[in-house]
């Protein structure tokens, strides 16, 4: 689930960044005239998932569902398991008939545990969108209203995947902004 959000609030920095980077070739903005310095900010979007009110609810209830999915998939791999022993211990009796059509009823389980388990795993995934997208739109809210209020050309994810922060000045962290933010907008 954290890694939803994280590429989520890294594609809105990516996009501020696109959005950003023709002012920084020209160095000036629509608020700030030619050499005015460029206003940055980063976030640490793992601590704001974590904190966001309603984020810990919505967790509860998708690792609750996910458990009863992987809880499926394992009932399903066991039965498997038990068909492909007792197939081994049973081939050498088994006419080449029975034997090959023992097998293919083999792949065919094997196939329907798979397909089970492709199912499963859209259906948690479709699950994770439906609750992380009413936080996630929360977040990207108050992140971009206060991108606007401070005139900040670009924030940054100090918790994005491919590090686009190697050091930063703790003082452009914006992290506790939004956070309070995000509990006054309840």
């Amino acid at each position: 689930m954290q890694r939803f959000l994280l590429v989520s609030v890294a594609a809105v920095a990516a996009l501020a960044l696109n959005a950003a980077v023709p002012r920084l070739a020209r160095a000036q903005g629509p608020s700030a005239g030619p050499g005015a310095p460029l206003k940055i900010a980063y976030i640490n979007s793992r601590e704001i998932l974590q904190r966001t009110p309603g984020y810990a609810a919505a967790e509860s209830t998708y690792l609750k569902e996910v458990d009863s999915y992987r809880t499926e998939v394992q009932k399903l791999q066991s039965q498997l398991d038990s068909s492909v022993q007792a197939f081994d211990q049973q081939s050498i009796a088994l006419s080449p008939a029975a034997r090959a059509q023992r097998q293919k009823d083999l792949q065919g389980m094997q196939q329907r545990m798979e397909a089970r388990t492709n199912e499963l795993q859209d259906k948690a995934r479709q699950r994770e969108q439906e609750l992380l997208q009413p936080i996630q739109a929360r977040v990207n809210s108050v992140i971009q209203g206060i991108r606007a209020e401070q005139n900040y050309a670009l924030i940054l994810d100090a918790d994005a995947a491919g590090g686009l922060i190697a050091a930063a000045d703790p003082a452009l962290n914006i992290t506790a902004r939004v956070l309070q933010r995000l509990s006054q907008a309840q």
